[in-house]
């Protein structure tokens, strides 16, 4: 399988970095990235196209295949095409593959870990670095003789809605328990990179140009907040079930205005503490509680009482006029 590639070479080029794009992005996707990730020019850095089609990009295999075994051929077929295109790279800039790093994003970082970890005869990278990485192989497919060789960099939002960050987590954890050089990496953010993760990045791939292999204990999980998330299965025991009444913020990742009215919610969630429970549902993953309610435009901040929704406010808005369209007593 030949792969449409770009390559970007360094002022100061002295080892090979090679990015994976996520599904529906292509080869020029990361490539922004570089000025952050490599600011003196010290890599040479590949960029390969996925092979499928997925506008308005590409796919490194079929994700929306209903048929699990075209899906893991595809992934076989991509995994074994990057293999060789890294193996093409590295004797045509004279570089060691034992020395490279390899990385993505989403699909492409699952790939760049199973390129790095899973079992093969061939000389392992230097380490790998997977950004949100969507993750389509079961730990247990790890060559943990060897695995402990490559620094690895896991990253993720811990408001991801496309690809759960528990996954990584958890990956990240395994892999600390058999002794592989891990840094676990969580932002703020949905699917995406942000400052924050790029700036970790550029220091983890100093360290390992340094000859080092980065490893950190596992951080703690982010503390919930006081605004606790509740889902389908709870829904019954913690709103409709309450004692005492229930704000409901009804959000998703993706909306700006959620955003904003967020620390609002939070600040009611600590000043009504005792006298009211606030509580928020991401309605990208709880469709079935946004279609009940006649969820339409979000924010939407909904007072319950004795089981049913009495009043509700749309948008961001400041908090005392968001107490009032509630029907609270307005604390000033």
């Amino acid at each position: 399988m030949d792969l449409v590639t770009n390559v970007v070479q360094g002022a100061n080029s002295e080892r090979l970095l090679l990015l994976l794009h996520g599904y529906g992005a292509d080869e020029r996707d990361l490539g922004g990235l570089l000025p952050y990730l490599d600011p003196e020019g010290r890599f040479v850095t590949v960029l390969p196209r996925g092979p499928i089609a997925a506008p308005p990009g590409f796919s490194w295999f079929d994700l929306m295949s209903q048929d699990p075994e075209v899906a893991q051929q595809g992934f076989v077929d991509a995994l074994d095409a990057i293999d060789d295109l890294l193996d093409q790279v590295c004797e045509e800039h004279g570089m060691a593959r034992t020395d490279a790093v390899v990385g993505g994003f989403s699909q492409g970082g699952g790939i760049a870990l199973a390129l790095a970890l899973g079992s093969s005869d061939k000389p392992r990278p230097a380490a790998v670095l997977a950004m949100s990485p969507f993750i389509p192989f079961d730990p247990a497919a790890v060559d943990w003789d060897t695995a402990t060789e490559v620094a690895v960099l896991l990253q993720h939002g811990t408001e991801d809605p496309m690809v759960k960050p528990l996954g990584t987590r958890r990956f990240a954890e395994v892999l600390a328990d058999r002794g592989v050089p891990v840094v676990l990496g969580e932002f703020p953010m949905g699917h995406e990179v942000s400052m924050e993760s790029i700036t970790q990045a550029q220091g983890w791939l100093d360290a390992v140009r340094a000859g080092e292999r980065p490893s950190e204990p596992i951080p703690e999980p982010p503390a919930e907040g006081p605004v606790k998330p509740v889902t389908t299965a709870t829904w019954e025991a913690e709103v409709l079930r309450s004692e005492i009444p229930v704000i409901v913020d009804f959000w998703a990742p993706w909306c700006g205005p959620c955003r904003q009215v967020g620390p609002v919610v939070e600040q009611i969630a600590q000043m009504r503490q005792g006298s009211y429970k606030v509580v928020k549902v991401n309605i990208d993953e709880e469709p079935a509680l946004a279609q009940e309610y006649d969820v339409q435009s979000i924010p939407l901040i909904g007072l319950f009482r004795n089981g049913r929704m009495e009043r509700a406010a749309l948008g961001a808005k400041p908090r005392p006029q968001l107490e009032a369209e509630l029907g609270m007593l307005v604390i000033p």
